[in-house]
């Protein structure tokens, strides 16, 4: 991923009106983020500990996602794997995430949902950047680049569902 400064955060949001575009905190550390291994920028409001945000580039365009998000709670030795990075954690690793719909569906109320890493650490994952707490990544007879790739897809699924 390209870098992105705030601006071009806040302007990337297709779920959500300006005015709550322009509220949403977005990380500070922009200029830290390890762009190169990024599929998605995605982080938690530290203010609103129901959401989170995630921001991709799509058909060159930036699109930003407004999401809430409920962690599973499942039994201690239960684990969840994240629909996006196939990635297991163990309880509250995964969460259900859950975007209002772009447009006149949205704004009806109408939503979908993905289970996904409730760090939103997907790219650092799937390159190995970044080991889940207790949790794990299958062993898997794909390369790195195609794990990247089927990332992308089921993120783009995703979105389509958003979008549509």
């Amino acid at each position: 991923m390209q870098p992105l400064t705030e601006q071009d955060v806040r302007a990337s949001f297709i779920n959500c009106s300006k005015g709550e575009a322009k509220r949403l905190a977005v990380p500070r550390d922009l200029d830290e983020r390890p762009w190169d291994d990024l599929d998605f920028l995605g982080w938690r409001d530290p203010g609103a500990p129901d959401r989170s945000y995630l921001v991709t580039e799509r058909g060159g365009r930036l699109v930003g996602l407004s999401m809430r998000f409920q962690a599973a709670q499942r039994g201690f030795l239960h684990r969840s794997m994240c629909s996006l990075c196939l990635t297991t954690h163990p309880r509250g690793g995964v969460s259900l995430m859950t975007a209002r719909k772009a447009g006149p569906a949205g704004r009806e109320g109408n939503s979908v949902g993905a289970y996904m890493c409730t760090d939103l650490a997907c790219s650092l994952y799937v390159r190995g950047k970044k080991a889940p707490e207790a949790g794990s990544r299958f062993e898997e007879s794909l390369t790195v680049d195609e794990q990247i790739a089927r990332t992308r897809s089921h993120l783009s699924a995703f979105l389509d569902k958003v979008s549509a």
